[in-house]
């Protein structure tokens, strides 16, 4: 049945997850909202490499503490580790050689991909689907 819906929404930028996922808490959707705000803009004061700085923005005023790091692999040893893309989890990318990629997970598309919220996608906050394998760390973020 979910795959049916799946292939049935996959044209509607629906999230959709094709397994059971963890109820996200009230946190992670404050997280998720407050990231949103920003979509197609640039809330930082860098013209580039500024995806932490906007991830730690967003968690600021939410009520978390950040990294403090403009460094996005910072990320990979904050919070709580979590084993899969969650609602309001932080991912963390690898770009090959040229360093990471970090962003707030918002969904699950059809094809099982996360979909995220960066910073400095295409020089703004955007909201995509990402290749689950160049992910290399899900965390969920604690006080």
């Amino acid at each position: 049945m979910t795959r049916m819906q799946a292939q049935g929404l996959a044209d509607s930028n629906a999230s959709l997850s094709p397994e059971p996922q963890q109820a996200a808490g009230l946190g992670s959707s404050n997280i998720v909202a407050e990231a949103r705000r920003y979509l197609g803009g640039n809330p930082t004061s860098r013209s580039s490499l500024w995806c932490a700085r906007f991830m730690n923005m967003v968690l600021q005023h939410s009520g978390y503490r950040g990294t403090g790091s403009d460094m996005a692999s910072s990320f990979a040893r904050y919070g709580q580790r979590v084993s899969g893309p969650q609602v309001g989890a932080i991912a963390v990318m690898s770009r090959g050689r040229r360093g990471g990629h970090v962003g707030i997970i918002t969904g699950i598309d059809a094809k099982g991909n996360p979909i995220m919220i960066s910073g400095n996608n295409g020089n703004r906050v955007r909201e995509a689907s990402v290749s689950r394998g160049k992910i290399y760390a899900y965390v969920m973020p604690t006080n």
